[in-house]
Parts: C-alpha cells; sequence; structure tokens
C-alpha cells in the first residue's frame, strides 16, 4: 500500500481557516477529494491521510463527513480541544468513526510555546491512548524541548512529528556549512540535537513532509538531501513516512515533483525500506 500520509482538504466559504487569506492566492480557492484523486493516481498512491487544517470541531465533522465514502482517504486527523473538561468524551465520540485515526492541535499556532507541555492535557492524552488514536505534533524547532517532555510523559502515545519540525532549510542567506561542507539552515545544530532525542523515543515517528514550503524557490533535492539523511540514520526508515502537504506545498512546488524529489532521495535504499517510507509506516502508525 502506498500512503500520502498528509495532505489537506478545505472550502474557503466555510470561513473557520484563519491563516487562509485571498495573500495566498495558489491556495484561495477550494480543494476537494476531485482535485487530489488525480494526482494521488499518477503517483500511485493508495491512501491519503486527510489532516485537519482549522482549530474547530465543525472542520473535523465536515472532513469525516465529505472522506465518509472516498475509498482514496484512509483516515482523517482531526482538532479537539484537548484542555477542554469533556475533551476525553468527545474524543471517545469521534473514536466510533470508522476513519477518525488522530488528533493534531496545531501547536505551531499557539501563543504559548510550552502549551503542549501543559499536565491538564493528560485526560485527553489518555483518551487518545485508550482508543487507540494516534498524534500529529505540528511544531517549529523552538517547540522541541516541549514536544520532548510531552512525549517522554507519554510513552503509550503513538506522535508523529508533522513536517520535520520545520526547521529553516537553506536558503543562500540564513544558512551555514557544516563541517563536512553541507550547506545548512541556521537552525541546524539545534534541530540535529532535539529530533536525535527523539529518535531514542519509539512512540516517535517523522512525516517526510512539509519541506517544500521550507525551501527557497527553485529547491534542488541538495537542500533536503542533508536533513533526510540525518532523519535516516537516526529513525531508520521504519520510523519515517512521506506526506505531500498537498495542497499547501503549491506556494513553492507541486504534487509529483515533492513526489519524485523523496523518490530520488530514497533511491539507493532497499526495497524494504523505500516501502516503508513511502507507505507501510503510515499504514501502521494510523492503523489503516
Amino acid at each position: 500500500m502506498k500512503v500520502d500520509a498528509h495532505q489537506h482538504f478545505w472550502t474557503t466559504a466555510r470561513s473557520d481557516y484563519g491563516w487562509l487569506t485571498p495573500d495566498l492566492a495558489p491556495l484561495w480557492r477550494d480543494f476537494l477529494p476531485s482535485d487530489l484523486a488525480p494526482l494521488a493516481q499518477a503517483a500511485g498512491v493508495d491512501k491519503t491521510i486527510v489532516v485537519q487544517a482549522a482549530p474547530t470541531m465543525n472542520e473535523t465533522l465536515y472532513l469525516l463527513e465529505l472522506v465518509a465514502d472516498d475509498p482514496l482517504v484512509g483516515g482523517v486527523v482531526g482538532w479537539v480541544p484537548m484542555l477542554d473538561p469533556d475533551a476525553p468524551t468527545l474524543i471517545e465520540r469521534l473514536a466510533r468513526e470508522p476513519k477518525f485515526k488522530g488528533v493534531r492541535p496545531m501547536l505551531q499556532d499557539l501563543p504559548d510555546d510550552d502549551w503542549i507541555a501543559n499536565s491538564e492535557l493528560d485526560p485527553a492524552v489518555a483518551a487518545i491512548v485508550r482508543h487507540d488514536l494516534a498524534f500529529d505534533a505540528l511544531v517549529y524547532v523552538r517547540h522541541l524541548p516541549y514536544l520532548a517532555r510531552f512525549a517522554a510523559r507519554h510513552a503509550e502515545l503513538r506522535i508523529v512529528i508533522d513536517h520535520v519540525a520545520k526547521p529553516r532549510l537553506p536558503d543562500g542567506q540564513g544558512s551555514v556549512r557544516t563541517t563536512t561542507g553541507v550547506h545548512v539552515g541556521e537552525d541546524w545544530v539545534e534541530w540535529t540535537r532535539w529530533m536525535g532525542e527523539f529518535a531514542e523515543m519509539n512512540n516517535v515517528v517523522c512525516k517526510l513532509s512539509g519541506m517544500v514550503t521550507e525551501a527557497a524557490p527553485g529547491y534542488a533535492d541538495d537542500a533536503f538531501s542533508p536533513y533526510f539523511a540525518f532523519l535516516l540514520s537516526r529513525f531508520g526508515a521504519q520510523r519515517l513516512m512521506w506526506g505531500s502537504d498537498w495542497p499547501v506545498l503549491n506556494l513553492n512546488g507541486d504534487y509529483a515533483s515533492w513526489h519524485a524529489c523523496v523518490e530520488r532521495l530514497s533511491s539507493s535504499l532497499a526495497k524494504e525500506d523505500r516501502a516503508a517510507i513511502f507507505g507501510e509506516t503510515a499504514r501502521s502508525f494510523y492503523r489503516l
């Protein structure tokens, strides 16, 4: 099974996407299953995971209804008000939906970087674990110390770090050179430190997604290769999963190009390792 572990749908008329404005011209329209289907088919994708893009229960319910009968979409990662006293009950209700596979708070948009370390989240986390659901962590590098505390405290929770934690990729301005002469982003040292720690936690995996929008325009494979190599050496292919982040990646690329890029980066790997990155890790993690 070939899986796209991270994509989105939205309808602009819903008006609950605070980040989505007409200024983001490539994204300012409806993106629906009929738009994704030909792209996925061309890439040989059998299943996808649609991920929430608005911090509302209404959007989560909208997604579940939208994809209920769609054979391409294998699961939905939704949003739940995790600090709400009713969060465990809401999670229990959502878990009855066959395609509900996980929860994602939009950590990158919250005013407090340490929100995820709040022990008051524990009842919601316990409900996620109890119903065998996953947890998507949408973070920047600055959130990683707090996420590490969270992951260590909840070792029974399946966690995936979205978009490899969005490190700053080399752009010709803020880039630095490693001791081996490879150009990397300016937060490379901090990123490698924390991602190395997560690699030691058996409950944490990582998505190879969201990197296109962090890269300079006209990016080449070299922009991603040191990050890919580091993650592969620490996590191993069985704990990495490819995701398109469609349609957000349209800001700086397209579905086919990003899929081909990761295919090239992984071309020297064994067949079973490529199969893990392009499907088996996501299939197992999201219980498809």
